[in-house]
C-alpha cells in the first residue's frame, strides 16, 4: 500500500513537472502570455480554413516553441503538426506594425490580416489603420528588424 502512494506521488511529480514546463517554455520569440498559451487561445489554423479567428479547445492543444496552442478541432491540430510555419503569425504572434517599429508589442488575434499566404497581427484597429497604408512596405521593415528583435525580452526595447 505504501509503495502504491509512493509510485502514485511520483507519477504526479512527473506530470505536474511536464505541464508546468511547458507552460513556462515559451521564449522572447513566441508573444505568449505567463502560462504559455499563444494567440489568446485562438486556433492559428482557423484563419485559413474558416477566414476567420476562432477560439480554441482547452482539450485540443499542441505544443510548439514552448509555447501551447489550442485547437477548433482535432484535424487543425494535425495540419498545424505537419507544418507549423505555415500557420504560425508572423514574428512570433507580436504586432507587425510594432516590429516595423522596431519594438515587441501585443498583436491582437483578432486583428489580422493575410498577406501571401503569411498571418499577420496587429495591435489596434487605429495601428492596423497605419499598417494597411503600406503592408508591403512595414513587412520588409519588419521581417529586417525580426532578425534584432527575435530573442530580446520585449521590456528591454
Amino acid at each position: 500500500m505504501f509503495a502504491n502512494m509512493i509510485r502514485g506521488s511520483l507519477a504526479a511529480i512527473v506530470v505536474l513537472t511536464g505541464l508546468v514546463s511547458n507552460a513556462f517554455g515559451a521564449g522572447f520569440d513566441v508573444n505568449a502570455t505567463v502560462t504559455g498559451l499563444a494567440l489568446r487561445g485562438v486556433d492559428p489554423v482557423s484563419y485559413f480554413t474558416n477566414g476567420a479567428p476562432q477560439d480554441g479547445s482547452i482539450a485540443i492543444t499542441e505544443v510548439h516553441n514552448g509555447a501551447t496552442y489550442r485547437f477548433v478541432t482535432e484535424e487543425n491540430r494535425d495540419l498545424f503538426k505537419q507544418n507549423p510555419d505555415k500557420y504560425l503569425p508572423q514574428y512570433g504572434g507580436y504586432c507587425a506594425f510594432g516590429t516595423a517599429m522596431g519594438v515587441k508589442v501585443d498583436g491582437d488575434p483578432d486583428l489580422w490580416k493575410i498577406v501571401d499566404g503569411k498571418l499577420y497581427l496587429n495591435l489596434a484597429p487605429s495601428i492596423q489603420e497605419r499598417w494597411n497604408k503600406d503592408i508591403p512596405g512595414f513587412i520588409a521593415t519588419a521581417d529586417d528588424k525580426w532578425g534584432e528583435l527575435e530573442n530580446v525580452n520585449p521590456a528591454d526595447l
